[in-house]
């Protein structure tokens, strides 16, 4: 099933040139159209696919997981107002709780994103991640070099490094510089134009597959 037409990544391709109130507000009708209710068509699609062949937890309706096209600008330096992609967290828990590992995905002119796992936590969280990591290495070890798991996310398992880690995880840490992580997840680009071709969720769906064994694993301290 095609969801998108090439319009939806014109609409970013020129939103990026005229990221403005002005111009956003004169083609509303035509991002609404476009992207905002396709969007929506896509991820309840998705939720319901991956419902019910994976997670039959994620009873989430497509509110709770896609994000707001709009930046939060409170603090940051760039004052533009509008992001220039759609993204969505498939999590039982929504869209706003970022420590509770799960799928997530991003349609922008440049790629099709597909990511999984933890990407945000308190130290809590960390620790509870670091912590099960530890005691679940060769788990973790087999999951991560499997051959579906690196076929379809070669990069592994990513997040921004620490210089420290509890006095108990140390040694083990400097044999598995994992453990140094505050982030645990993993990605992948594609080829913007499935965005627009019937390939779109049988190959969302391949990918979820590949990584269903690890964002299970990675849930574990949390369930």
């Amino acid at each position: 099933m095609q969801y998108f037409s090439p319009d939806f990544l014109e609409f970013f391709k020129e939103l990026a040139a005229n990221n403005n109130k002005p111009w956003f507000d004169e083609n509303r009708k035509r991002y609404e159209k476009e992207v905002k209710e396709p969007f929506k068509k896509f991820v309840g699609d998705l939720i319901e696919e991956v419902k019910k062949n994976f997670e039959p937890e994620l009873l989430i309706a497509p509110k709770d997981a896609i994000f707001r096209i709009n930046r939060d600008i409170r603090f940051a330096k760039d004052k533009t107002p509008y992001k220039t992609n759609v993204s969505a967290l498939l999590s039982p828990r929504g869209r706003k709780d970022h420590s509770y590992p799960a799928h997530y995905l991003e349609l922008s002119p440049e790629y099709l994103g597909i990511y999984g796992g933890m990407y945000g936590g308190k130290t809590d969280a960390v620790l509870a991640m670091r912590m099960h990591l530890a005691k679940n290495i060769d788990e973790y070890k087999k999951l991560v070099s499997s051959k579906d798991f690196v076929s379809h996310f070669p990069e592994g398992i990513n997040g921004e490094m620490q210089k420290r880690v509890p006095k108990e995880l140390k040694e083990m840490a400097e044999k598995h510089p994992v453990l140094y992580q505050k982030q645990f997840y993993y990605h992948t680009f594609l080829a913007p134009e499935l965005v627009y071709s019937n390939e779109l969720m049988p190959k969302v769906l391949e990918y979820i597959k590949a990584s269903e064994k690890m964002k299970n694993f990675l849930r574990v301290p949390f369930n």
